[in-house]
C-alpha cells in the first residue's frame, strides 16, 4: 500500500509532534484493520467445515488468539499478531488437549500479501504441525 508524498509528510509531522498519539492513529489505521482481516480470512477458512470451529480466547488488542476445536474437541490455540510489516500466524498447544504441536518459526507475509490464498497456505502450513500422539499414523 503505497502512501502519496502529502500523507508521508503529514504522519511524519504527527509523528514529531506526538509519537504515542500518532502511533495509535497509525494503529486505528493500518494494524487495527488488518488484525480484524486476519480474523474474517482465518474463520472463512473453515466456513465450509462445520467440524471445525474458531473459538476466540485469549486475545488481547494486539494479539488475536482462537482455540480450534474440532468435532468440540479443543484441540489447539491458532494465533494472529502483526510485527515489523508482516502478519503472523501460528499453532501452539493448549491444557487439556492431548494434541501435541511440532516445533516449527510462525508463518508469515508482509502486510500487502495477506489474502484467502495466502490464509489457507498458512493454516495448512500450521495445521500438518498438529499430530495424536497416540496415533499409530506418523
Amino acid at each position: 500500500m503505497q502512501l502519496d508524498p502529502l500523507e508521508l509528510e503529514c504522519d511524519r509531522l504527527s509523528e514529531t509532534v506526538d509519537n504515542f498519539l500518532y502511533q495509535r492513529i497509525r494503529w486505528d489505521r493500518v494494524e487495527g484493520p488488518l488484525l480484524a482481516k486476519l480474523t474474517q480470512l482465518a474463520r472463512a477458512t473453515f466456513d465450509n467445515r462445520p467440524d471445525f470451529e474458531l473459538a476466540e480466547e485469549g486475545a488481547t488488542a494486539d494479539l488475536k488468539r482462537f482455540v480450534l476445536k474440532v468435532h468440540s474437541n479443543r484441540i489447539v490455540a491458532i494465533s494472529m499478531w502483526l510485527s515489523n510489516g508482516r502478519a503472523l500466524l501460528d499453532v501452539e498447544q493448549i491444557e487439556r488437549s492431548k494434541y501435541k504441536v511440532a516445533a516449527a518459526d510462525p508463518v508469515s507475509v508482509t502486510f500487502d500479501g495477506v489474502d484467502e490464498e495466502w490464509m489457507s497456505r498458512a493454516m495448512q502450513s500450521v495445521l500438518a504441525r498438529v499430530h495424536d500422539p497416540d496415533s499409530q499414523a506418523g
